[in-house]
């Protein structure tokens, strides 16, 4: 395996991403990237402007001769998704992204690689720098935060953007045509109470789940994969009913748009119960690998003794926290009737932090259809709500409604069977894309979302295919030539 990227073709987009994987720009944390772009915008002598969102935008003119084709509006997020293994120490707020390429892939050493979405930023830089490629009117559109709320596209202003068609290049199949995505809710649950001391004669174990492969919460929903804070929360339920167990401490998953990969809890048992906690372990852990031994890589999970914690939380929050997480729905709820590969609704039960103070959870649900967005949002309220806590939703938006007769799309179609001889997939995505956002800023776009082969982003498994970023930039920059007139 080698290391240098700026070495592959094509070279504009490779050397492009390798600048982006320098500069830190974890979700909340986009100073750096930020200022980069405007002063890569400045440096091209290109019209760069920033709005209160933290969004950048840069104009390109067109070539000579073009000025009269439609204005195209090339849009990707600046922010990545941190993840990394257990294993290793990163600071996504000041360490690079250290990539490797393995064969006919590039990813990141045992890190999210941010090729989500930094391949599309890097391939609109590439357009913007060109001094041969043949297009239209170009805008670069660079939006904020996107992996954690969407943030940057819910605070665009109304004609602040001003184009025509709006290329998404933020999806991970090539040869592959978006024309729809869910939409998505936030939900937000806490408790609020006071702890209780811990048993002087009681013991303290730390459990520790690690090796799940997590993922993309809405790509990869439907793959079968473990959720990290259920099965740990399964694991605990049995702790507590059969050896008195007692909880202090949890927390699993760190994205609200992940699927957890690693979950821990300190958990206090009577001493002479310790020798059947850790035997109740080791079951678990072959439990979990004879589970998801076709869906999963090696699960560990493992108990420790640790120190004794002061306070525990207590026992009445605690049975509802374990009984309320176990009924929690997650994962797919139900697949598009018209469509049945796609998954039209789902659950990802995000984040769980928990200890003698306070309790957090996050789940993000999505679905393509409002109304059942709204059933799933019933059921999570309804249970929570049985186990006295505060059950709060946010940051809601609509799924980007599909237009199977857009201009744009088939504009596409025909470049694609010329380019590379066969019909490109239309089809819909079950992932929040800023599509639909954006277009209620700027309701006349004919948008379409398309990238190349991305594999388990939002997971320290992330990885990109070189052969794949060939073949979507020669088809971007086809696309761009090929635009119809105003």
């Amino acid at each position: 395996m080698t290391t240098d990227i700026k070495t592959l073709e094509p070279k504009a987009i490779w050397q492009n991403f390798d600048k982006i994987c320098q500069v830190p720009h974890p979700s909340h944390h986009l100073e750096a990237i930020t200022a980069m772009m405007v002063d890569f915008g400045k440096s091209l002598g290109l019209e760069t402007q920033t709005d209160k969102a933290g969004n950048v935008l840069i104009r390109k003119p067109a070539t000579q001769g073009m000025e009269n084709l439609q204005t195209v509006v090339l849009q990707s997020h600046l922010d990545m998704v941190p993840q990394a293994n257990s294993s290793i120490r990163h600071n996504f707020e000041t360490d690079p992204i250290n990539t490797v390429i393995d064969g006919e892939w590039v990813k990141a050493n045992q890190t999210t690689l941010g090729a989500d979405n930094g391949i599309g930023a890097a391939s609109a830089m590439a357009v913007l720098e060109a001094k041969t490629l043949r297009h239209g009117p170009v805008v670069a559109l660079f939006t904020a935060d996107e992996e954690t709320g969407m943030y940057g596209a819910f605070g665009l202003q109304s004609g602040w953007v001003q184009g025509d068609i709006l290329l998404n290049l933020d999806s991970e199949d090539e040869g592959e045509l978006y024309i729809g995505c869910a939409g998505g809710l936030d939900a937000g649950i806490t408790w609020e109470f006071k702890g209780v001391p811990s048993i002087d004669s009681d013991i303290a174990l730390k459990i520790n789940l690690s090796g799940l492969k997590g993922g993309h919460s809405g790509l990869e929903i439907n793959q079968g994969r473990a959720n990290a804070n259920k099965l740990i929360f399964r694991f605990l339920k049995e702790a507590i009913a059969r050896y008195e167990a007692r909880l202090a401490q949890t927390e699993g998953g760190n994205m609200r748009n992940a699927i957890p990969r690693e979950a821990w809890a300190v958990i206090t048992v009577p001493a002479e119960e310790k020798e059947e906690i850790i035997k109740l372990v080791e079951e678990y852990e072959d439990l979990f690998n004879e589970e998801y031994q076709l869906t999963e890589n090696k699960i560990s999970f493992s108990a420790e003794k640790c120190a004794m914690p002061e306070m525990l939380i207590p026992e009445e929050i605690q049975d509802d926290l374990i009984n309320s997480v176990t009924a929690c729905p997650n994962g797919v709820f139900r697949n598009i009737p018209s469509i049945p590969s796609v998954v039209e609704t789902s659950m990802n039960l995000s984040i769980i932090k928990a200890n003698a103070e306070n309790i957090e959870i996050q789940c993000l649900l999505r679905s393509s259809v409002d109304s059942k967005k709204e059933e799933l949002a019933s059921m999570v309220e309804s249970v929570f709500s049985l186990a006295e806590a505060k059950v709060e939703f946010s940051g809601s938006y609509s799924g980007w409604n599909p237009n199977p007769d857009s201009p744009i799309l088939k504009t596409m179609q025909e470049v694609y069977r010329k380019e590379f001889g066969k019909e490109p997939k239309v089809t819909v995505i079950h992932a929040g894309l800023e599509c639909g956002i954006i277009g209620a800023a700027e309701p006349n776009l004919d948008m379409i979302s398309f990238g190349p082969t991305i594999r388990h982003p939002h997971s320290p498994d992330e990885k990109v295919n070189i052969e794949s970023v060939g073949k979507y930039w020669k088809f971007l920059t086809a696309t761009l030539e090929n635009i119809p007139k105003k």
